[in-house]
């Protein structure tokens, strides 16, 4: 059972990699759109957009590169998959661009790594 201040504190060290990872994507030349876009059928850590492609980021901060991806589930990535659809939907204007899936590793004293298109909505 997970204790309230360790939720706690992993909520915290959550938001942390969110906002690492939107200052990454913005040298990066990203306009980040929103954070923690959530819907009935799944939360978006990141939009973001550069030039035409719309980019819909998950943040993954785990002690390990190799934890940070094997953390990220098929049904996890039917949920943001999901949730995209929702965005899109809300702001039609967007709905030419070329949507991707991305992915950000946070891992503890190193840059956050960002994998473009780091899977397919099936």
């Amino acid at each position: 059972m997970i204790s309230k201040s360790d939720r706690q504190q992993r909520d915290a060290a959550g938001r942390r990699a969110e906002i690492l990872s939107a200052w990454l994507l913005r040298l990066k030349g990203y306009r980040v759109l929103t954070q923690r876009f959530k819907t009935p059928v799944g939360e978006i850590d990141l939009i973001a957009r550069r030039a035409s492609v719309l980019a819909f980021i998950e943040v993954k901060a785990r002690p390990s590169t190799a934890a940070a991806l094997e953390s990220l589930s098929p049904r996890q990535r039917r949920r943001i998959a999901r949730a995209a659809m929702v965005f899109v939907q809300k702001r039609p204007e967007l709905a030419d661009k070329q949507m991707r899936f991305d992915l950000i590793l946070v891992t503890p004293g190193q840059m956050p790594h960002h994998i473009v298109d780091a899977w397919r909505d099936s």
